[in-house]
């Protein structure tokens, strides 16, 4: 028995059964089938096309390609990438040879490859500062009285003076 049966027999007996009395509710969680079993229909998309800007009137509609994506030889202009006498796309600023670059690598990728190299340089930040520095030669040296801090006149002796604003002359 395919997956199929199983799924339209649960429906048959959720609904009321073959003869149309009701057999027993049965939730979805009793079910055990996977949540995209429970939606066997699609929903229609809502696509609506763009409508024509009404200024452009017969114009005709022309794809959105950069002429930097073209082809480099081959036509009558060669700096511009045109031939003589084709139509001007309605944004040609944007989309001729002096419109900003187009990436030749696409935006999420090209993300995805500078936060694994940001990665790889913190990480290897962290090996360096935890596992390749070498422990320390000597032993940091004790002073026994709490520090030699009476010998030394205490903590109120050896406190950094105050800067003043007095200037020298």
């Amino acid at each position: 028995m395919n997956g199929s049966a199983v799924v339209s027999g649960v429906l048959n007996v959720i609904s009321g059964g073959l003869d149309g009395s009701l057999i027993g509710v049965v939730s979805k969680r009793h079910l055990k089938l996977s949540p995209l079993l429970w939606r066997a229909y699609a929903t229609p998309a809502t696509f609506k096309p763009q409508e024509k800007d009404p200024q452009l009137g017969d114009y005709p509609d022309l794809p959105w390609i950069s002429n930097q994506e073209l082809p480099a030889r081959g036509w009558w202009d060669q700096q511009m990438r045109r031939n003589f006498g084709d139509p001007i796309q309605e944004y040609d600023e944007v989309l001729s040879m002096w419109g900003p670059d187009t990436p030749p690598v696409p935006p999420h990728k090209a993300l995805f490859q500078l936060s694994l190299a940001i990665s790889a340089f913190v990480g290897f930040g962290f090996l360096c500062k935890y596992t390749l520095v070498p422990e320390r030669p000597t032993v940091p040296r004790e002073y026994p009285y709490s520090g030699l801090v009476r010998e030394l006149g205490g903590l109120e002796e050896n406190k950094a003076r105050e800067e003043t604003e007095e200037i020298d002359e």
